[in-house]
C-alpha cells in the first residue's frame, strides 16, 4: 500500500509537471534573460564502435552523415566513456563523477527500486535551474521506481524507454545472439529460450511517467526519437529560453531491430543496416539545428561504451584497439572490460562558428567532461561539496589547448574484479592494468580473471592493439611504475575524503513498470496516436 499510495503521488506531481511544461515552458510569449546563452544536444549512441565511423576507421562506409559533421567540426581520436557498461557509464555523463563517487558501479535491473542516488545531482538540475529548458529522449536506464525517474531528475520532458531495449519481450524482437522470442500473448505460453531473453514483463515506452506503449513497437522507435527530439529542438527554440537535449539512442544495442529490413540488394548484414540507420538519425537532428540557430547550438555526439563483443556480427568495430593481449587468452576486450575496445568511443563536437571545422583532436578525455563543460559555457555553478572526475574543456573546443587528461582512471564494468574498483588507469601513453579477463567473446570463451601485481603495463605509442605489455625489467617500466602507483595511491585518498553516494540496488517485482498487471506481460494499447502527443 504503501508503495501504491507513493507511485499516485508522483503519478499527480508528473501530471502537474507534465501540464506546467506544455503550458508554460514552451510557451512562445514567455521570454526570460537567458538568450545568449547556448543550447546543448548530447547524443548517446549505445554499444557503438570506435571503428563504426568512417571519420575514425577508413573500413567503415556506413556513416556519411556523422563523417559530414567531423569534417565540420572537431574528431576525437583518444576520448573514453567513464565505464565500459550501460547504467555506470550513463551516470558519470549526467554527473561528472565516476561510479566510484556517484555509487552506479553496475547496471540497474527491471525489479530495481533504486538509481542514480537522489543526493548527485544531475548535468540537467543545474541547467534547469539556470533557466534552460531540458528533455531526455530514450534510453534512460538510472532508476525508474519513483524519484529516480527522468522527470524528478531535472528533465522537464521525458520520452523513452527506461532500460535497454533487450531488458522486456516486443512483439518486435529483431536481430539478437541468441534470438529472442517476441512477447507470449497466452498465460500458458512457455519459453525455452536461456536468461538473456525477458518474457515475462513487456518493454515499456514512456512519456514522462506514463507508459504509453507496452510492449513498444521497435520497428518504429528510432522515427519517433527522431520526431519527437525534433518537435523539441523547434519548439524549444521558439522559447526564446536556452535548450539541453538529451538524446540516448537505442543504436547499436541489440536487439537490431529496422525499420526496413535489410536485403541482400541493399546492406549486406542487419548491424550495417542499423549503423545506417543511425547515422541517418543523427543527420536529421542536425539537419534541424542547422535550421534552428546552429550559431548558438553545441551538439556532442559519443557513445555510451565499447560494442558487444559475444554479439559476433551483431557486435561493431573496435578499430584498432583489439586488445590483442586478452583475445590472446581468450574472452573479450571490449564492452564490460577496461581495455581500449570497452571504452575508448567516436565523438564529435559541432558548433559552427565557435568549434573550429576539420580538425582531429588527439587530447585524453572523457564522457565525465561534458558535465562540467556544459555547466562552465551556460555561466553555471558546479554543484559544491562534492569533487569531479571531468574537467572543463572548452579550450580544447575551441581550439586554444590541445591539452586533455593526464590521467584517466577506467572501473570495473562488469568482467572482471568488483564492478566500480579501479583496477585500470591511462596516465600520458601508458597503460597499467592490476586487472584482466572476466567477459565473453565471440566464441564463447571467457577470458581467466588475472590479478597482476606488479601490473600489466603497455605503451600505446608503441602497442595500440595492447598486444605486448613493457617488460617488468626494462627501464621505461622501472621508470613509470612509480609515476603509476602514486597517480593510483592519490586518487584512492582523493575518494576517501570526497562526499560519496551509495546506490540503492535493492529489488521488489513491485518496481516493474507495467500499465495493465491484469494482462499477460503487461501488455496494452497505446493511450493515442504518436502524432498527437508533443513534447
Amino acid at each position: 500500500m504503501e508503495i501504491l499510495f507513493l507511485q499516485m503521488l508522483l503519478l499527480l506531481a508528473g501530471c502537474l509537471a507534465g501540464l506546467f511544461y506544455h503550458l508554460s515552458d514552451l510557451c512562445l510569449g514567455e521570454k526570460r534573460t537567458v538568450q545568449n546563452k547556448p543550447n546543448f544536444i548530447v547524443i548517446l549512441a549505445d554499444d557503438v564502435g570506435w571503428g563504426d565511423l568512417g571519420a575514425n576507421w577508413a573500413e567503415t562506409k556506413d556513416t556519411p552523415n556523422l563523417d559530414q559533421m567531423a569534417a565540420e567540426g572537431m574528431r576525437f581520436v583518444d576520448f573514453h566513456s567513464a565505464a565500459s557498461t550501460c547504467s555506470p557509464s550513463r551516470a558519470s555523463l549526467l554527473t561528472g563523477r565516476l561510479g566510484i563517487r556517484n555509487g552506479v558501479t553496475h547496471n540497474f535491473a527491471v525489479t530495481s527500486m533504486g538509481g542514480l542516488p537522489l543526493n548527485e545531482t544531475t548535468l540537467a538540475e543545474v541547467l534547469k535551474e539556470a533557466g534552460y529548458i531540458t528533455a531526455v529522449i530514450g534510453k534512460w536506464h538510472l532508476g525508474h521506481s519513483g524519484l529516480y525517474h527522468p522527470n524528478f531528475r531535472g528533465f522537464d520532458y521525458y520520452f523513452g524507454i527506461p532500460y535497454s531495449h533487450d531488458m522486456g519481450c516486443t512483439d518486435t524482437p529483431g536481430y539478437n545472439l541468441p534470438p529472442c522470442p517476441a512477447c507470449p500473448r497466452r498465460s500458458a505460453a512457455t519459453s525455452s529460450h536461456g536468461r538473456d531473453c525477458y518474457t515475462k514483463v513487456a518493454l515499456p515506452l514512456f512519456e514522462n511517467i506514463t507508459i504509453i506503449q507496452q510492449p513498444v513497437n521497435l520497428t518504429g522507435l528510432a522515427a519517433e526519437y527522431a520526431e519527437k527530439a525534433t518537435q523539441f529542438i523547434q519548439r524549444a527554440s521558439e522559447s526564446g529560453r536556452p535548450f539541453f537535449l538529451y538524446l540516448a539512442l537505442a543504436h547499436m544495442h541489440v536487439p537490431l531491430v529496422l525499420a526496413q529490413p535489410p536485403s541482400s540488394f541493399s546492406f549486406p548484414e542487419p548491424y550495417r543496416a542499423g549503423l545506417r540507420e543511425m547515422d541517418a538519425l543523427v543527420g536529421r537532428i542536425k539537419d534541424k539545428v542547422d535550421g534552428c540557430g546552429k550559431e548558438n547550438t553545441f551538439l556532442w555526439f559519443t557513445g555510451d561504451n565499447g560494442p558487444w563483443a559475444q554479439k559476433c556480427e551483431l557486435a561493431g568495430s573496435v578499430g584498432p584497439f583489439s586488445g590483442a593481449w586478452q583475445r590472446q587468452r581468450g574472452g573479450s576486450a571490449a564492452k564490460q572490460t577496461t581495455w581500449e575496445g570497452g571504452h575508448r568511443v567516436p565523438a564529435l563536437a559541432y558548433w559552427p562558428g565557435r568549434i573550429p571545422a576539420n580538425v582531429t583532436s588527439t587530447a585524453l578525455l572523457s564522457t565525465t567532461d561534458i558535465f562540467p563543460t556544459l555547466v562552465s559555457l551556460a555561466k553555471a555553478s558546479l554543484p559544491s561539496n562534492r569533487r569531479f572526475d571531468g574537467s572543463d574543456v572548452s579550450e580544447i573546443l575551441f581550439g586554444q589547448s590541445h591539452q586533455g587528461h593526464k590521467t584517466l582512471f577506467h572501473p570495473n564494468s562488469g568482467a572482471a574484479g568488483k564492478a566500480g574498483e579501479i583496477k585500470a588507469l591511462r596516465l600520458a601513453q601508458y597503460k597499467a592494468f592490476y586487472t584482466t579477463g572476466g567477459a565473453k567473446a565471440c566464441d564463447g570463451s571467457i577470458g581467466l580473471e588475472e590479478h597482476h601485481q606488479p601490473p600489466l603495463i603497455f605503451n600505446l605509442d608503441q602497442a595500440i592493439q595492447e598486444q605486448v605489455p613493457l617488460d617488468v625489467e626494462a627501464g621505461e617500466y622501472r621508470a613509470v611504475l612509480p609515476v603509476i602507483t602514486r597517480a593510483l595511491t592519490d586518487f584512492l585518498q582523493d575518494i576517501a575524503t570526497d562526499n560519496v553516494s551509495t546506490a540503492d540496488y535493492s529489488h521488489d517485482p513491485a518496481a516493474m513498470p507495467c500499465c495493465n498487471p491484469q494482462h499477460i506481460v503487461c501488455r496494452c494499447q497505446a493511450c493515442c496516436s504518436s502524432s498527437n502527443r508533443e513534447p
